[in-house]
């Protein structure tokens, strides 16, 4: 069952088609929901690029892998200078490509 009963219908100006279509496009949405999260006054963001899923993953895998730096140097009581500079040498990188990508 709908748990929308209700429908409008909305006459717009050419402009104003191109303007709500280009706005669908860059959020992401499709015209129905945009128009209803934007009566509810919700925050419309930008959907984000594409890039960003590879990047969340490779921040993951550098997360993952200074988690288990850090469980190992733990269990073992220190860790090597080489260990060190290497989690450092991780974070750098991720670093950079995080603002190559912005």
């Amino acid at each position: 069952m709908r748990t929308r009963r209700n429908s409008v219908g909305l006459w717009l100006s050419d402009a104003e088609l191109t303007h709500l279509r280009q706005q669908c496009q860059i959020t992401g949405l499709n015209t129905n929901t945009y128009l209803r999260k934007l009566i509810m006054g919700e925050h419309l963001c930008p959907r984000p690029p594409d890039a960003y899923t590879a990047l969340l993953r490779e921040l993951s895998a550098i997360g993952n892998n200074i988690n288990q730096i850090a469980h190992w140097t733990n269990g073992k009581g220190y860790a090597t200078q080489a260990e060190i500079h290497e989690a450092v040498s991780l974070v750098k990188q991720a670093y950079r490509r995080i603002l190559d990508t912005l």
